[in-house]
């Protein structure tokens, strides 16, 4: 059963992402909250796989409880999926420095919803492809500020060729394709990279992979 909290300081908002959640046999919605103190408290009670959390709320915003959750070890098995709207390309970035394991836009199909809380409760990175190409052309128009990777000597090939190919926006599976190798062996060298770069999840090992310089963005045509 994938425990669901949902946080977000508009009644209709979570009203409407509830009514579909409560439809699905193997997710419950443990609790809701209306702004990010409130969200804390209830995650530590709760302990939720998955915390759906709005970025822009009152008393405290959504980036400050996600920076709180990543930072608490007896919360780490706690994926943070931020609710967004477009162009909010600043907060995106400072989400993913603070711990979130990708973002979903409001107006989301039901069924990609659905989709995506199962596929952050299993520790993927989650990026809306909307958000995503948001991210990509950030990287691409501004460079990076520079951040020392701890770990990143230590990666063989192969899990560079992974890391490099997940920051691309590649799933296990097409990283398997492109590198010839079974998807339980792609998932190990992520996982395996993770662990070296000290990433908490893998939206975190594709910042990384920019902001160290292993992977360079793509030069704008």
């Amino acid at each position: 059963m994938i425990r669901v909290l949902l946080v977000d300081d508009q009644p209709l908002i979570r009203s409407g992402f509830r009514a579909l959640l409560d439809l699905e046999d193997d997710i419950q919605v443990v609790a809701e909250a209306a702004d990010g103190q409130e969200a804390l408290r209830l995650v530590k009670e709760h302990l939720p796989d998955v915390a759906l959390i709005d970025i822009q709320m009152p008393v405290m915003n959504g980036i400050e409880a996600t920076r709180c959750i990543a930072e608490d070890p007896a919360l780490a098995g706690v994926h943070v999926v931020m609710l967004t709207n477009y162009g909010m390309d600043e907060y995106i970035f400072q989400a993913l420095r603070a711990g979130a394991t990708g973002f979903l836009v409001k107006d989301i199909l039901p069924e990609d919803f659905l989709h995506a809380v199962r596929v952050a409760a299993r520790g993927d990175a989650l990026l809306a492809p909307a958000v995503t190409r948001k991210l990509i052309d950030r990287y691409v128009t501004q460079p990076p500020p520079a951040r020392a990777a701890d770990g990143l000597a230590e990666l063989t090939n192969r899990e560079r060729e992974a890391v490099v190919l997940a920051a691309r926006g590649l799933s296990n599976h097409e990283i398997a394709d492109r590198l010839v190798i079974s998807p339980l062996t792609a998932k190990t060298h992520i996982n395996r990279a993770m662990a070296k770069l000290h990433a908490r999840d893998r939206a975190q090992l594709v910042v990384l992979a920019y902001e160290s310089g292993l992977i360079t963005p793509p030069a704008r045509p």
